[in-house]
């Protein structure tokens, strides 16, 4: 069974609730707490605790996000500007992004992954 052409609907979904919920809880830690994220990102990591390991941990994953965003569109002006965006700022970068290749390549997870490759 081919399922390469399928339509994702519940991957479309999750990333569509994904940045909703995301987009709120940010605007609502940043009306809270302010613009105070990377102070408290690298304190955490460099506390050696939990916190700290997680944060690590996730931004390798966020790192790994824009490698992939690079590689994918053949590190073109585009890809070269947007990475570090979905690098820093992350699944409200990155959902949409995935939600407009899946519609640009009518839901096919192969083009979506690699693109021309």
């Amino acid at each position: 069974m081919n399922t390469s052409n399928t339509n994702p609907t519940l991957l479309k979904s999750i990333l569509t609730v994904q940045t909703i919920v995301l987009v709120v809880f940010t605007a609502l830690v940043i009306n809270n707490e302010g613009w105070t994220l990377f102070q408290i990102f690298i304190n955490n990591i460099t506390s050696i605790g939990w916190n700290g390991q997680f944060n690590l941990d996730f931004s390798c994953y966020l790192l790994l996000s824009g490698i992939w965003i690079l590689w994918r569109n053949k590190y073109s002006l585009s890809s070269i500007i947007f990475a570090p965006v979905a690098t820093i700022i992350g699944i409200i970068a990155f959902a949409p992004y995935l939600l407009y290749l899946l519609a640009i390549e009518k839901g096919d997870i192969r083009k979506v992954l690699l693109g021309d490759r």
